[in-house]
């Protein structure tokens, strides 16, 4: 969302809707900070995904030993990877220009929260 890779947000709220997260969830997601369809846990996490997904990264020491309270260093390890890899497909996407494709057809999908430009010096 943070990067606005359309096709990312498509087919993400299409995986999301067959998993079992409603429409109502989803919708919350660009505010769940505030939202009480998300616990504690899934706020922290999402705290570390933006924070990993914003350049430069926004990561604090103080989110990070919440993060250790609930997982080891292999289960962070994993998290953090997980949102890298979901940070390059979602640039190279967005670089290329790919669209959405249909994925989340009739459903929500999760609205993009735009990259900010970057003008061309030439």
């Amino acid at each position: 969302m943070i990067c606005g890779c359309e096709w990312c947000l498509d087919f993400g709220s299409s995986i999301s809707a067959e998993a079992g997260i409603g429409e109502a969830q989803l919708r919350e997601l660009p505010t769940y900070q505030r939202s009480s369809r998300y616990t504690e846990l899934e706020k922290l996490v999402l705290d570390y995904a933006t924070g990993t997904s914003r350049s430069p990264v926004t990561v604090s020491d103080d989110l990070c030993g919440r993060l250790h309270k609930h997982f080891d260093e292999a289960q962070l390890v994993e998290l953090t990877n997980i949102i890298a890899l979901e940070n390059y497909r979602a640039r190279f996407n967005w670089a290329l220009g790919i669209e959405g494709q249909g994925f989340s057809e009739g459903a929500f999908c999760v609205p993009p929260e735009l990259p900010q430009t970057v003008e061309d010096p030439a």
